[in-house]
């Protein structure tokens, strides 16, 4: 059984990407989405060989990428997504804009789901388009999509919509049933589903992942897919995705897209991401699913203790934690305060849509100890 640890602070601070770089050096950054863990050994072999013999020129136009990521969705999904039908791009922010250019006229309607990943809102607006929000339903002990708001929304004239699966920054599988009833939706109105699963290898095992073009022939065909490796595997500043699709129909569009927008794809991207996907990352993989899921229970035992007026479910994927502060009383944007007094970097909640209001987005892809540390900091801000 492989453990993954987080690297000691000490070496993270010799990093230069974002989460180390914008704040300063007494800050712990728990903010952008970046882990942190050494890179996968087979990844790094990857890379590394590639640097020894000057592997560093463009990407070339076959690639086993396709084939490896249809073997990790068979095996870890179940799914059998044809290679044939995917095509590379820089990243999962780029594939969606280039999609939603060709299934939305300029002012069409995309609907997203808030609270979302904030760039989702620009996303849509960089494709010309202009989003329409349906905000996801809190049941009380989770939250899943609000179907019968999804279908107003389509009925009403939206064209498309952005799915997050799973979702930013909740932290939710949406079910099979789910995603097999919006795929019906979306085909009742002649409507797009672009669904954003970069999160999918980061489900835990006990809630399980359902890829939206494997839920019934509506969704494979109203659906397109983009994934990477670069969230699992912590690639992001590497540059490579996949647009995946499932019929003749989705696949003539993403065919039909600029040469260039496969050409941005990154030759250390694609090296890194034919690596994760491989059959001997899976350990690893795993691994940081252990590591993962100790972390987010970790989380909830000491927010329990030391900071009982958080509000915090925690999550069926990924390394993101959704938090409400709200009966804090630190205002609409908490981590404001907890920045400047805590000394401690998490997401804006209303970053995320209205309803992120009072909320932060904590990263727990980190070692026990910062996560330790970080919620002492904010807990000692209680009462001051």
């Amino acid at each position: 059984m492989l453990e993954v640890t987080a690297l000691p602070l000490a070496e993270l601070r010799r990093r230069s990407s974002e989460k180390w770089r914008e704040y300063p050096a007494d800050v712990l950054p728990l903010f952008v989405a970046e882990t942190d863990f050494a890179l996968a050994p087979e990844i790094e072999a990857a890379l590394r060989r590639a640097i020894d013999i000057g592997d560093t020129g463009y990407v070339a136009s076959r690639t086993p990428l396709p084939q490896t990521y249809a073997e990790f969705a068979r095996r870890r999904f179940g799914w059998e997504a044809d290679p044939a039908r995917m095509r590379s791009t820089a990243d999962v922010s780029m594939g969606i804009v280039e999609i939603l250019r060709r299934v939305t006229q300029p002012g069409e309607r995309v609907i997203v789901t808030p609270p979302v990943y904030p760039p989702f809102y620009e996303l849509v607006a960089e494709a010309g388009a202009e989003v329409e929000r349906v905000p996801l339903r809190d049941t009380g002990t989770g939250w899943e999509l609000d179907l019968d708001g999804i279908r107003a929304a389509f009925a009403d004239g939206a064209t498309a919509m952005l799915l997050c699966n799973p979702h930013n920054p909740t932290g939710t599988v949406h079910s099979r049933d789910s995603l097999a009833a919006l795929a019906e939706i979306a085909d009742e109105y002649g409507a797009a589903i672009v669904s954003d699963e970069i999160h999918a290898p980061l489900a835990q095992p006990s809630a399980g992942f359902t890829p939206f073009l494997d839920t019934g022939d509506a969704a494979e065909r109203v659906g397109y897919a983009v994934v990477s490796a670069s969230k699992a595997f912590n690639l992001a500043g590497l540059k490579c995705a996949l647009m995946v699709t499932a019929t003749d129909a989705t696949s003539s569009v993403v065919r039909g897209l600029p040469v260039e927008v496969e050409w941005r794809t990154g030759q250390f991207g694609l090296l890194a991401a034919v690596a994760a996907f491989s059959e001997e990352s899976d350990p690893w993989l795993d691994g940081l699913l252990r590591t993962l899921d100790h972390n987010r229970v970790l989380l909830e035992d000491l927010l329990a203790a030391k900071l009982p007026e958080a509000r915090y479910r925690i999550p069926d994927a990924g390394y993101l934690a959704w938090i409400d502060l709200s009966a804090l009383g630190w205002g609409d944007n908490p981590a404001r305060r907890i920045l400047k007094e805590a000394k401690v970097a998490l997401h804006f909640g209303p970053a995320f849509g209205d309803e992120g209001r009072g909320h932060v987005r904590l990263n727990f892809g980190t070692s026990t100890e910062i996560l330790t540390e970080a919620v002492e900091r904010i807990a000692a801000l209680v009462g001051r």
